[in-house]
């Protein structure tokens, strides 16, 4: 931080740097994602707002959210890719337990996640591909696809079950969230061809998250994994 100031950056300097190059946040411009070419105007608009930074701030990445349930990201250690989020949601519910141990260390460890009947969540899933930039499809993967391949592969197959008793995935391992984040990462890295899952994101709740993007495949047992 500047110790006179105390800003890491001024945002008014990122502010005009962003006005300059994007089209999408000036006056008269297209005003709807579907109106512009995010896989041209991110690269350029990070170009612009890298040259502009004094030294020694460097850009770490620039994202656009298109709507509360997609964002679209460029990393600048990745500058020739593009990364597409898609936001998806699911209820179901679940026990956590392990055979292994007797009912009182179940509970121990698991408190009341472990009741014998278990108990829902609503889950949020967030879903990261990436595509190279120079590629025909851009993200390789389009919002449209993306979202029938969520819906078969993880919705219809999750949705309003209970994980431990109507789902063969988590007959022997235990529906922790970092296990259904591997388990959905596991589903989808086979079922989208030509793109990329950069990772999985899986919400339990307003608090709670795990994300798994797949670098330490095969994976070791979970902490609480059975």
């Amino acid at each position: 931080m500047d110790p006179r100031t105390g800003f890491l950056c001024n945002i008014k300097l990122i502010d005009d740097l962003l006005m300059g190059s994007l089209p999408l946040l000036r006056p008269g411009e297209p005003r709807h994602a579907a109106e512009f070419d995010l896989t041209d105007g991110l690269p350029a608009a990070a170009a612009r707002v890298a040259g502009g930074l004094p030294s020694p701030l460097m850009l770490h990445a620039l994202a656009a959210a298109t709507s509360p349930h997609t964002r679209w990201t460029l990393l600048t250690s990745e500058p020739d890719m593009i990364r597409l989020t898609q936001a998806f949601e699911f209820s179901a519910s679940h026990r956590l337990a392990c055979p292994s141990f007797s009912e009182a260390q179940n509970r121990e460890v698991f408190g009341k996640c472990a009741n014998t009947n278990g108990h829902g969540h609503n889950y949020v899933l967030e879903v990261t591909v990436a595509g190279r930039l120079d590629e025909p499809t851009g993200c390789a993967a389009a919002t449209d696809r993306l979202n029938a391949i969520v819906r078969r592969e993880v919705i219809d197959a999750f949705d309003h079950k209970h994980l431990n008793l109507d789902c063969p995935d988590f007959a022997d391992l235990n529906p922790t969230v970092e296990n259904i984040a591997r388990v959905i990462y596991r589903r989808l890295v086979g079922a989208l061809g030509g793109g990329r899952i950069a990772s999985v994101k899986v919400w339990e709740t307003p608090k709670t998250w795990a994300e798994y993007d797949g670098k330490d495949e095969p994976a070791p047992s979970p902490r609480t994994g059975c």
